[in-house]
């Protein structure tokens, strides 16, 4: 896959964004990992680098402070659609997110819109079990190898 036009799609709030902010770094069938700016001006996040793993079903993002420092490791679960003519790759969030902070400690969030978007139909069975099994996939990761394995190709671009 050469480097596609990057868009983020959520279901809650309802929105199709262009990552125009967004600079790809390295680019393969599996994974893409990008470096970026916040789209809206935050007072807590300033930037980031994202991992996303295409063919897990999920994205890890280190949130940066202004300063640089970390603010938190942020997980979403996702799935794509890849348009070869046009060469674009919409990234479905599927609501689903994990927050590792920087004490170790896991959490996972936003389950109640997850189960809000199945139960308004803005997603079918399909989605909602393809996000629970990638949930799941990606916290046996984490328990397996904490974050440090999932981390290393963004890591590899912040040295």
């Amino acid at each position: 896959m050469k480097y596609p036009i990057l868009y983020r799609k959520r279901f809650i709030p309802d929105e199709c964004v262009l990552l125009k902010n967004d600079v790809i770094l390295e680019c393969t069938q599996s994974i893409i990992v990008t470096k970026w700016t916040t789209i809206k001006k935050r007072c807590d996040l300033a930037s980031g680098y994202s991992c996303y793993y295409l063919d897990r079903g999920y994205k890890i993002s280190k949130f940066l402070k202004d300063d640089g420092s970390l603010l938190c490791w942020y997980c979403d679960i996702i799935t794509y659609d890849y348009n070869p003519e046009q060469n674009t790759l919409l990234v479905i969030d599927l609501l689903a997110d994990v927050k590792i902070y920087p004490d170790g400690k896991i959490k996972v969030v936003d389950l109640d819109e997850l189960s809000e978007a199945f139960e308004k139909r803005l997603i079918d069975e399909p989605l909602l079990k393809k996000s629970l099994l990638s949930l799941n996939k990606l916290l046996n990761d984490l328990y397996e190898g904490g974050i440090e394995p999932l981390a290393a190709p963004i890591e590899m671009h912040t040295e």
